[in-house]
């Protein structure tokens, strides 16, 4: 066979160890967090059995957790220690999960803070992190909007999952002004564009309700993800889970990078020329200018 018809062996794939192994087809994915040990964490959480078996009825939350923290391991270069600020955490299923990948799965010293509005919720979480031996992993009640930079000393990342409407935005304004070197955000209940946009030119899009609900909603990512970059952040719009698990299934990866002024410049120019198509006002486009 000539060097040019010269196939390369397909389906190799890495153990934990790193070591190269054979070929397969048939073989399962492999997962971050796999079966077979009983995490107390998971059994806790319904999601393993007591034999470390995944539960049939979770198994779409097994793929969404595993599915996180494949996003989060392809972004982390060589990172030794983390300050980690969870925005709107809820019950923190995602919070203790990513706790337990950073400090035990990566050996990464890790200190976290979840902030939500329920205080029942957030002392709830915070016995749960003493059971489990989570020493640097602490819970605050409050609001987003009303979060200042100054409660913490340093943050290396910014977390937000399903936080509502605009507390996305809130989420993102504090990451970048904090100066979070990473960004995860999945954004919620989309409504702030949807009552602004008016359009002569693409009145298609604003026609029929279903059609308009979804334009609204990428529409503000797009803008979210232009005017991070905007600011210095190498910034993705990725699928976190599929769409047949749930349909907020858009996440927000931003990592702060070195980027030339005229890059920045074209990312908030594309932003002001839709904002002026639309009509429309971005409440972080606002927070980012105040």
């Amino acid at each position: 066979m000539s060097k040019r018809m010269k196939r390369r062996p397909q389906g190799l794939w890495a153990d934990a160890d790193g070591v190269k192994e054979g070929k397969s087809h048939d073989r399962k994915k492999k997962h971050i967090i796999g079966e077979g040990t009983p995490i107390p964490l998971f059994v806790d959480m319904g999601v393993f059995t007591q034999e470390g078996k995944v539960v049939a009825a979770m198994q779409h939350k097994y793929k969404q957790i595993n599915r996180f923290l494949e996003i989060i391991d392809d972004t982390l270069d060589d990172v030794r220690s983390l300050s980690v600020v969870d925005f709107g955490c809820g019950k923190s299923y995602l919070t203790f999960v990513l706790y337990h990948f950073l400090t035990e799965v990566k050996g990464i010293e890790t200190t976290m803070v979840g902030l939500d509005l329920k205080a029942d919720v957030i002392e709830n979480c915070q016995k749960l992190a003493v059971k489990y031996g989570f020493r640097n992993l602490n819970f605050m009640c409050g609001d987003i909007g009303d979060f200042h930079e100054k409660k913490t000393e340093r943050v290396d990342m910014v977390v937000s999952l399903h936080a509502c409407d605009t507390a996305t935005d809130y989420a993102l304004h504090h990451a970048v002004q904090m100066g979070a070197r990473f960004i995860f955000a999945v954004p919620c209940c989309q409504h702030e564009l949807k009552g602004q946009m008016k359009t002569e030119d693409l009145s298609l899009l604003t026609r029929y309700g279903t059609v308009k609900d979804r334009a609204a909603a990428l529409m503000t990512d797009a803008i979210r993800a232009n005017l991070v970059a905007s600011l210095g952040y190498k910034t993705h719009l990725m699928e976190f889970v599929d769409l047949a698990h749930t349909p907020k299934n858009m996440l927000i990866r931003a990592v702060k990078t070195k980027m030339p002024k005229r890059a920045k410049e074209m990312y908030l120019a594309e932003v002001e020329r839709v904002c002026q198509m639309f009509g429309v006002r971005p409440l972080l486009k606002e927070l980012f200018n105040a």
